[in-house]
């Protein structure tokens, strides 16, 4: 399979790009090459897709439900009594609707932490995107439903071959407060021996700081650290409630950490600290979290509400200009993650997308950055591909009504009315 796209704007010129197979095998002007497919690339500007480094896809089933309450109480009493009631084949159609949603504002890869591994990872495959995959694990301290989660885990690991390379397996033990110390310790052994990222949710409340003061006697870094889970596999969500000595943890031991600016809002939890990340030099990714506490998956409107947050804290217009934030939903979090993909060279892989130039939030053109991140929308992307296929053309995703029927229907016998 191969796509040469024509005439487009590729960082600030006019080129072409050619595509073979899975890999962008050539950048340049006035390309001869054959290929299967050719694209109109004029009035259009080609960039590289966009990762959303923190999320729960299906939880877009959720959309609208229980909003405006506290963490806590939204948790134990809305979100998981619901998810009790979940099948796999729910998740399967949640996780569907996500990935079209993400491939309609130009997405081609999330981190996911959720219910029902092989309904998230049958609906990425088929959605032909890219995905970070991690069961939920919680024990809630008991010794059973700790060697449960262990020994699923184990299997998941191992039935991830069935899938494609887009797919990979992640451990997604949920927090300190609902995870005991003996399966963190586990989990660390076990992302150790297989070279696999672990998951996780840190300090993104107070109460959360408090309570692990309360039961250990430190903050909540310090006890990951002091258990031996702080590394360069580690992916942690939010950090929003940590000191100056947890910072420098979080970079002495190359932690990766992503700002959740839409659902930290929404939930009230706390203004995240990316200056002081930054100057410690740790790795910092963007996510949108799940459909429940955002309510939508479009890394456009992230870019543009992770810098505007950080601006009016500061008090400085110039804290996460819009280049920076760009780079947070895409080389960053290329290298986050392992993926070849976040900027667009010969030789990487084929993630991409068109935005439509000639879109009222694009005109007019003075700085194509400054657009995306300030202005424009997933609804600018005209056309995404990921790993040399096209997922969308002309903003038209081939199996859109079937997935949109699929989601309607599982909501429909999960609220009945």
């Amino acid at each position: 399979m191969s796509i040469l796209i024509k005439d487009t704007l590729v960082n600030d010129e006019r080129q072409d790009i050619y595509i073979e197979a899975n890999r962008i095998h050539t950048i340049g002007k006035d390309l001869a090459f054959k290929a299967d497919t050719t694209l109109d690339g004029t009035h259009k500007a080609a960039l590289p897709s966009l990762l959303n480094s923190h999320t729960h896809a299906a939880m877009v089933l959720l959309r609208g439900y229980a909003d405006d309450m506290p963490l806590s109480e939204w948790l134990n009493h809305k979100i998981w009594p619901f998810e009790t009631r979940l099948t796999e084949e729910d998740v399967y159609w949640g996780t569907r609707l996500a990935c079209l949603e993400m491939i309609k504002t130009g997405t081609t890869f999330f981190n996911d932490m959720y219910w029902y591994y092989h309904g998230v990872a049958r609906a990425v495959e088929d959605a032909g995107i890219r995905a970070a995959v991690s069961a939920v694990f919680i024990d809630l301290f008991d010794e059973t439903k700790a060697a449960e989660q262990i020994d699923l885990n184990q299997r998941l690991f191992q039935e991830t071959e069935r899938y494609s390379p887009r797919i990979t397996f992640a451990l997604g033990p949920h927090a300190i407060y609902t995870v005991s110390t003996r399966s963190l310790e586990w989990a660390r052994d076990f992302a150790d021996e297989h070279r696999v990222l672990i998951h996780t949710h840190l300090s993104e409340t107070r109460q959360e700081v408090d309570d692990c003061l309360n039961r250990f006697g430190k903050r909540p870094v310090e006890y990951l650290h002091d258990i031996g889970l702080l590394g360069p596999n580690l992916v942690a969500a939010h950090v929003i409630w940590v000191d100056d000595h947890e910072i420098e943890l979080l970079h002495e031991h190359q932690v990766k950490v992503v700002y959740n600016p839409t659902s930290n809002m929404k939930l009230s939890a706390g203004f995240f600290p990316y200056r002081k990340l930054i100057a410690a030099q740790v790795d910092v990714a963007l996510g949108t979290d799940g459909g429940a506490t955002n309510n939508n998956l479009d890394m456009l409107e992230e870019m543009k509400f992770a810098a505007l947050l950080q601006k009016l804290h500061d008090g400085d217009p110039t804290a996460l200009n819009a280049h920076e934030a760009f780079r947070l939903g895409t080389e960053h979090a290329s290298s986050i993650f392992g993926l070849e993909a976040g900027t667009l060279q010969e030789g990487a892989l084929a993630d991409l997308i068109l935005v439509d130039t000639r879109s009222v939030q694009m005109t007019p053109l003075h700085e194509l950055i400054s657009n995306l991140v300030y202005s424009a929308h997933g609804g600018c992307v005209d056309t995404t591909i990921c790993d040399g296929r096209i997922l969308m053309q002309d903003g038209n995703v081939e199996d859109e009504e079937e997935v949109l029927a699929g989601a309607r229907k599982t909501v429909a016998g999960l609220f009945p009315r």
